[in-house]
């Protein structure tokens, strides 16, 4: 397993607190081997660190979450994590 960073910027404040319980949910469901992650102090974004197989697969996981299906991400940055 290998580790990743998904790092993002909120857009859209008011729509963004109304869908962070699905959002946590999401994260929650998931059976990873590492995961950790949460909203950056002044709520304009958050990161999170989880594993996957590949960058394909950590690119799949990342298009289900509540606030990529929403059009809630104004920017976000994927990297594989050492």
């Amino acid at each position: 397993m290998k580790k990743f960073i998904f790092f993002y910027f909120n857009s859209q404040l008011e729509k963004i607190r109304e869908t962070v319980p699905s959002h946590i949910g999401y994260w929650n469901s998931h059976k990873f081997e590492y995961y950790k992650g949460g909203p950056f102090v002044d709520k304009t974004g958050g990161m999170i660190i989880f594993t996957a197989d590949n960058t394909a697969q950590a690119n799949k996981i990342i298009s289900k979450d509540p606030f990529m299906i929403e059009n809630l991400i104004a920017e976000y940055h994927l990297k594989e994590w050492i």
